[in-house]
């Protein structure tokens, strides 16, 4: 498998640290809010990269983190007259609702800032020790300079980087770019004890505490949003690297943008939707669909337009499923003749999947690599061209397989009400009998209740409208 290497900037074979092991590190959301569309693509991407690596061997360790304590949450949790504790606590309960709706598996851990304050405040002495940080008046910043590597992920030295960057006006720092690893108390802010005073750890240091206290110094993969390369990522390199003396992550892995009708989603442009809001319009499964459907470099473009159209192509293969569940209930199968040709065709989409799926996660390809599938099924399905029972039953589990690797196909098969059931066997009967007129009323009763049948020489197949 090949993946491209942000840090490189070239797709690169990938070599676990442990043969077959994979440690992924990837971060996780801010939890003062429901989360958007475009916190959800990397929660997507990265669910499905595990999917992968698990479908193809590996023992996969996931961490994602929660941020539980940031300026954010604090200014909400003040405005709401809560504790900041009790606003992570909602909205973390509300990310898992979001997430299991999005088919996002929960992470092997998911460490919080605030549960790891001890590690924290190891790695931020460590760094003192080591002369890659200073303490000023309860304050702890890194020192960027101190770190030659610094800017290697953005592939900018540092004087340009500084040059570009928005930063904090700070009279107490050395340099403008160096970045709080502690900050001191403040009135009102949650705040813990440490050999500097009492205090709260910044942002950036707690995912280098965590990746290394959960999945060791050196981690095989370290993924996220674009937007976090800088400074965020960058800021994690030089902190678990000055600190460990060894190479933080092999590989970086970065999701592209999502554009609003052509825009660059930004909460400054108030052009953002929750996850939770557009599931209530389309459903989850679909915002998956439409997530996976494109290459996860590439930006991406949201649309109530695009949304409908990933609900539709979704429903075609969820329709081929249903066909081939219905064929499969039933005993009218066809010959064998041309079975192992049939298989190796079958097959021959499962490769392309792969193909797909290796070449740096090309979802975009491995999707059509089951549409093709879904189209060979439908045929094999179909009264004319149907095919025997084991063959029938090996395209089944090949979409199931390869859709399951997706998170794909994931709603429940709906049970009918009794009343409607006994009208559909009254409407059989009707029809047996030859009682057309009855029949015909059953039918169009059923529609008005949003019931649609259909006749097939096999039985009558429903869904709804």
């Amino acid at each position: 498998m090949q993946v491209f290497n942000t840090l490189t900037r070239k797709k690169e074979e990938f070599v676990p640290i442990e043969e077959n092991k994979v440690r992924m590190y990837s971060c996780g959301p801010t939890v003062y809010n429901y989360f958007h569309i475009g916190n959800a693509r990397p929660f997507i991407i990265f669910d499905t990269l595990r999917r992968y690596f698990e479908y193809r061997g590996y023992e996969v360790k996931f961490v994602q983190n929660f941020t539980d304590i940031d300026d954010k949450m604090i200014k909400r949790a003040n405005e709401e007259g809560i504790t900041v504790k009790e606003l992570a606590e909602r909205f973390i309960a509300e990310y898992y609702t979001d997430a299991q709706g999005l088919g996002v598996r929960a992470a092997s851990v998911h460490p919080r800032a605030t549960e790891n304050i001890d590690a924290i405040i190891d790695m931020i002495k460590t760094l003192i020790d080591k002369g890659h940080a200073y303490e000023v008046n309860g304050d702890v910043y890194f020192d960027t300079k101190s770190f030659g590597g610094y800017g290697k992920l953005s592939h900018q030295p540092l004087e340009e980087l500084e040059a570009g960057a928005r930063i904090e006006v700070n009279d107490v720092k050395r340099d403008p770019m160096d970045f709080a690893l502690w900050k001191a108390e403040k009135p009102g802010e949650p705040s813990w004890e440490s050999p500097w005073g009492k205090g709260r750890p910044g942002w950036h240091i707690e995912c280098s505490a965590m990746a290394n206290r959960y999945l060791g110094k050196t981690i095989d993969i370290h993924c996220g949003g674009q937007d976090l390369a800088f400074p965020h990522h960058e800021n994690e390199i030089a902190q678990s690297e000055s600190a460990n003396g060894c190479e933080f992550s092999h590989y970086w892995m970065h999701n592209g943008y999502i554009n609003v009708d052509n825009v660059k989603m930004s909460k400054s442009l108030n052009n953002f939707f929750t996850v939770r809001d557009v599931a209530k319009v389309y459903g989850y499964e679909p915002v998956r669909f439409f997530m996976l459907s494109a290459h996860y470099r590439s930006p991406i473009n949201y649309s109530a337009d695009i949304l409908e159209q990933a609900k539709t192509s979704l429903e075609r293969i969820y329709t081929c499923k249903e066909n081939l569940e219905f064929v499969l209930s039933g005993d009218v199968f066809g010959e064998a003749e041309n079975r192992q040709e049939i298989i190796d065709r079958l097959d021959s989409r499962k490769q392309q999947f792969i193909d797909a799926m290796d070449n740096d996660l090309n979802t975009a390809d491995a999707i059509a690599a089951i549409f093709e599938l879904v189209k060979d099924a439908n045929t094999i399905a179909a009264p004319e061209g149907r095919a025997d029972r084991e063959t029938v039953r090996h395209a089944y589990d090949l979409l199931m397989e390869l859709c399951g690797v997706l998170g794909l196909l994931t709603r429940k098969k709906e049970n009918l009400d009794s009343d409607i059931e006994e009208l559909i066997e009254k409407r059989r009967q009707a029809r047996k009998e030859k009682n057309f007129k009855l029949a015909d009323e059953i039918r169009d009763g059923l529609k008005a209740r949003g019931i649609i049948l259909e006749d097939t020489p096999q039985g009558v197949k429903w869904h709804r409208e």
